[in-house]
């Protein structure tokens, strides 16, 4: 049922999702994806799983990282989601670009708790963000996670968290239940959908409990396991497999 209406959802946005990502957040959703980055720091030869991939935007990032940082350009990415439209953004934004023309790009329809087309101790690193939140069994994404991954690979995700300050969190509700309903409805001409995504970031575990799903999947991590931004907003969870 909730990957039916995931899907109906993200085909509804996918045309519009990188205007409304700028919109929700005022465009720190740019930073927080350019500090994941950072913080991957990813090494050359790299190869990536970029799940819940959407339009490409950790795709685009990690590429140009290599390209830049490190001057590499063996490195590729394999993105996958579940949405054929959204998928179909992410192929219209690298069609022309030279990292498609040197195959280091690869896209898969697929399901983040089954990721079937992909051996065991496949990549090196995992990524996924504003993903894991959609889907149905969050623990079997992590599980999943761990198979696909080398030794030594990492697991990383970006998504949205808990705002534990009181006042901030007030706030933040408002932004949240008010104005990105409003905005999907002037932007996007689809209020519901904007609303499912909202009440999606109430329903997914908080810091503290995600971490404990990352480490019973196998996985360890440093410290508490994750970093808040923008006073947990949004949170970086990684873990390595050892």
């Amino acid at each position: 049922m909730k990957e039916t209406l995931v899907r109906n959802v993200f085909s509804s946005v996918a045309s519009n999702y990188d205007v409304m990502n700028d919109a929700m957040s005022m465009g720190i959703h740019r930073i927080w994806k350019d500090h994941f980055i950072r913080k991957m720091a990813p090494t050359p030869g790299a190869k990536l799983l970029d799940v819940a991939g959407g339009t490409g935007d950790i795709t685009q990032r990690f590429l140009e990282y290599q390209d830049n940082i490190n001057g590499d350009s063996t490195s590729t990415v394999h993105m996958v989601d579940i949405n054929p439209d959204m998928l179909r953004e992410g192929e219209r934004r690298f069609a022309s670009s030279k990292w498609q023309q040197q195959s280091r790009i690869g896209f898969t329809v697929g399901n983040a708790e089954k990721l079937d087309f992909v051996e065991d101790n496949t990549f090196d690193i995992y990524t996924i963000a504003f993903g894991i939140r959609n889907c149905t069994h969050p623990e079997k994404v992590v599980q999943e996670a761990f198979r696909v991954l080398k030794p030594g690979g990492r697991f990383m995700c970006l998504e949205f968290s808990r705002v534990d300050n009181p006042l901030l969190a007030a706030m933040y509700d408002l932004h949240s239940f008010y104005v990105i309903p409003k905005l999907g409805e002037l932007i996007a001409n689809d209020r519901e959908s904007y609303e499912y995504l909202v009440e999606s970031i109430r329903k997914f575990p908080p810091q503290d409990k995600f971490a404990q799903i990352i480490r019973d999947a196998g996985f360890t991590t440093i410290g508490k396991g994750y970093e808040n931004m923008t006073f947990g907003t949004v949170a970086i969870h990684s873990g390595y497999k050892f």
